[in-house]
């Protein structure tokens, strides 16, 4: 893969998942925005991982579910690389309390759907008109969105399952200016997601229950990114695709 020249901006990318994909783009030579929204010091980790591969980068402090923060996302992005954005990588977003139906109020609800599901709006909103042909946009959405998600997941789940709905609408309405649109479905992975909302006893029985034995890591995910951005992709769009080790298959 050569993204030597190329401008990549991936909101939520300042640990796990968002941190290994940005160092993976930089890695293989793309200018990186690392957005970040409430921990400077995760970003600078981030930041110092692409100094070690010899990457380029930027970190930008925005709340990517509040429109303005977006543009100003863009804004600096394009102060720092020029006008013109070849990536987007929507990968902001959360669990952020497990709770049955009964127990969430309306409030919560939307919440979570704004941090999943409008923020990948609003990015990819403000981001095409920034983008030329052989561009692409990659959303993290989750095996939570094929299959429910666990307990309490019932607003996370909904908000994942529309943005692989959102991923494939995108991808008719892109498509004829060039533009891919794909997303990644992952299933367990070992993150600081899974430290905090699974327990441990579960994390081994889904690890037990998969075909590899085990999670997966957030470099390999960052890989499956990579490649869907890659030109080597370049028929594949509208796709949600699995990474879950053969946990389930759609």
């Amino acid at each position: 893969m050569n993204f030597e020249g190329k401008t990549a901006i991936v909101t939520g990318g300042s640990r796990d998942i968002g941190r290994a994909i940005c160092v993976k783009l930089a890695s293989e030579g793309a200018n990186v925005v690392v957005n970040y929204n409430s921990n400077e010091a995760d970003a600078d980790a981030t930041l110092a991982a692409i100094e070690q591969v010899g990457g380029k980068a930027i970190k930008v402090k925005a709340d990517v579910t509040k429109p303005a923060q977006v543009d100003a996302l863009i804004a600096a992005s394009q102060e720092a690389f020029g006008k013109k954005i070849d990536y987007l990588v929507n990968n902001a977003g959360g669990l952020v309390a497990r709770k049955t139906l009964e127990e969430m109020d309306e409030e919560f609800f939307n919440f979570v759907m704004q941090l999943n599901l409008t923020s990948a709006f609003l990015a990819s909103k403000a981001t095409v008109p920034f983008m030329e042909e052989g561009a692409a946009i990659l959303n993290l959405a989750s095996l939570a969105g094929r299959d429910g998600g666990g307990g309490g997941a019932i607003a996370y789940a909904t908000s994942k399952g529309a943005v692989m709905t959102m991923t494939r609408g995108m991808a008719k309405e892109l498509g004829p200016k060039g533009i891919r649109v794909n997303a990644l479905c992952p299933g367990m992975i070992a993150t600081a997601f899974h430290d905090k909302f699974t327990p441990d006893a579960a994390r081994e029985n889904v690890a037990n229950s998969t075909p590899l034995r085990r999670q997966g890591r957030a470099e390999e995910t960052a890989d499956a990114v990579a490649y869907l951005l890659s030109d080597q992709a370049s028929f594949i769009t509208g796709a949600n695709i699995d990474i879950n080790g053969g946990l389930a298959f759609s």
